[in-house]
């Protein structure tokens, strides 16, 4: 098989790969190591009420220590989206000695984008020019004016509803009408604004739509996103990117086919394409292509890297630095503090809003006002009430427990923290070749941990968020600061960083690796810092970027 280009994996940012570059007018293969799930048809449990589930939604218990104890940990986790994640007895990783890490994954068409959070953020210079300002990483070789077109393209095409609220370290978008605050968390948003100026408040930005868009009818409320949505109100590669790139008549898509190695020919310096697994025949094949995009998420993009290493690049594709693999990342996150909220039960909601709230970042700005980290953090969260299922919790029984939980509960407000977390070359990606996975390929193995930097940053969010709470009338009843296992935030990012440098970076400001031409990797794992706030979002503003680059660069002839 010939293509112009070939895109692996079919996630966020392979959707978005395969349909800017369909519509350039290049004849593109996306390749899915995982099934294929059609938009509306193969969303299997979307409209299932609990009595139609066999554990009512809790799922098999046994059946989950077995074969899913990584991915049972992740909060979209259910019976109802199982399908939609990874069995980790099928999918083994390795961790080393004192490595802590969930790493969460789908594997089948559309990816991660059929359970992602939605969380849709900008970075600004605060971030991109992080690593300059402390010393810590290498310097992104982009600032946010090279972005920030490309961030309006891609939120005008995905849809993201949200507020705009003028702050530089969170700069507004091209957003839908904003979904609303309920009543407590419109009261401390004024107490904060009231109290503390420099800190925002805000409805979490989210890829979920408000109006129309195309095909696709507004979000339904009923924060059920991760089981598929045939509205196709919420972003993901099925109702959106998929049908603009099949629209072109040029875009193949091929599923269960897990890409083992990019194939390299040392005598023109470029990739030639792909070897790939046929799951189904269990027969290898290859395909050939101009260029290649490698979107398979962060750490499957740089395991392929690694395990395509070759006589003239033996310590992996790309990797003339030495630094692939290495300087990964993942958000510090933990639950900064629950507070009860008295004095608003007369108000209630209705639906399931699926979304939160976000306080964005304010630490660390334009000067260190940090206790013992030099970053920021933000937080997410937001205001609830209990309902009927504070009945597994509540004492009671009989007549009068029944008629307590026909209404509904006291109100809590809830602040997650999300730390930036500095990139480190302990932090690292390598192959362990004592150990393979079901296809033969050797499992990648994960060496993590947090540092000092993440652990004041959160110890002083927890301060800051019981301190925010109580002054808008809450009850703290509860607060962490110590950061969960690495992964929980479900942001793992890094290991191909981008840079100015050859020498100690992967990739260049296109996206483009600096050893190999005509291969680009515009997923996670080029991040070069993390920031505090959801990477998704950029990760596809660079993504359309490159590919823009990419065809310019295979027209003029220079890959």
């Amino acid at each position: 098989m010939e293509f112009d280009a070939i895109v692996v994996g079919s996630g966020i940012t392979g959707g978005y790969a395969a349909k800017e570059l369909t519509e350039a007018g290049l004849k593109v293969l996306m390749i899915e190591r995982g099934r294929e799930i059609r938009h509306q048809r193969d969303y299997a449990t979307e409209m299932k009420t609990p009595w139609e589930m066999p554990f009512r939604g809790a799922g098999d218990q046994e059946r989950y220590a077995r074969e899913f104890p990584v991915q049972m940990l992740n909060r979209h986790f259910t019976e109802y989206t199982q399908g939609h994640f990874v069995n980790d007895a099928e999918n083994p990783y390795a961790k080393a000695d004192g490595t802590d890490f969930n790493w969460f994954r789908s594997y089948q068409l559309g990816g991660r984008s059929l359970t992602w959070g939605r969380q849709s953020y900008r970075w600004s210079d605060y971030d991109f020019e992080a690593n300059k300002r402390d010393g810590h990483g290498t310097d992104w070789p982009i600032r946010y004016a090279d972005l920030a077109p490309w961030y309006d393209k891609v939120e005008q095409f995905i849809g993201v509803s949200g507020a705009r609220e003028g702050l530089k370290q969170l700069p507004d978008g091209q957003f839908q009408p904003p979904m609303a605050l309920n009543p407590v968390e419109q009261h401390v948003r004024e107490v904060m604004k009231a109290n503390w100026p420099e800190r925002c408040l805000t409805i979490g930005r989210t890829a979920n739509l408000t109006e129309a868009k195309g095909e696709r009818g507004v979000c339904q409320n009923r924060s059920i996103c991760a089981r598929g949505c045939s509205y196709g109100a919420y972003f993901s590669t099925q109702s959106s990117t998929l049908p603009a790139a099949m629209a072109t008549g040029r875009l193949t898509v091929l599923t269960d086919a897990v890409v083992e190695k990019l194939e390299y020919d040392a005598a023109t310096g470029r990739v030639t394409g792909v070897r790939y697994l046929d799951r189904t025949t269990r027969t290898r094949k290859t395909a050939i292509a101009r260029i290649v995009f490698v979107n398979a998420g962060a750490f499957n993009s740089v395991h392929l890297l690694l395990n395509s290493a070759n006589e003239s690049m033996p310590s992996g594709l790309a990797n003339s630095s030495g630094v692939l693999g290495t300087h990964i990342m993942d958000h510090a996150s933990t639950l900064s503090a629950i507070a009860l909220m008295p004095g608003f039960e007369a108000h209630t909601t209705t639906g399931n809003r699926p979304t939160g709230v976000v306080v964005a970042r304010y630490r660390n700005m334009d000067a260190i006002d940090g206790e013992g980290h030099m970053r920021g953090y933000s937080y997410q969260g937001g205001a609830l009430q209990s309902t009927w299922t504070a009945a597994k919790r509540d004492p009671g029984i009989g007549t009068g427990l029944k008629e307590k939980l026909q209404k509904p509960g006291m109100w809590r407000m809830v602040l997650v923290a999300f730390a930036d977390c500095i990139p480190r070359a302990s932090n690292r990606l390598t192959l362990d070749s004592n150990q393979t996975d079901a296809d033969g390929i050797p499992q990648l193995k994960i060496a993590f941990a947090f540092g000092k930097e993440e652990r004041a940053a959160l110890a002083q969010a927890k301060a800051d968020a019981a301190e925010m709470l109580t002054k808008a009338g809450g009850n703290v009843i509860m607060g962490f600061d110590q950061p969960g296992p690495g992964g929980s935030a479900i942001h793992e990012m890094g290991g191909a960083r981008m840079g100015h440098d050859p020498a100690t970076s992967v990739l260049n400001k296109w996206s483009q690796a600096h050893d190999v031409a005509n291969l680009f990797v515009t997923d996670g794992a080029q991040m070069s810092s993390s920031a505090c706030q959801n990477p998704s979002l950029t990760y596809m503003a660079l993504t359309a970027r490159a590919c823009d680059t990419a065809v310019s660069m295979l027209r003029e002839g220079k890959i």
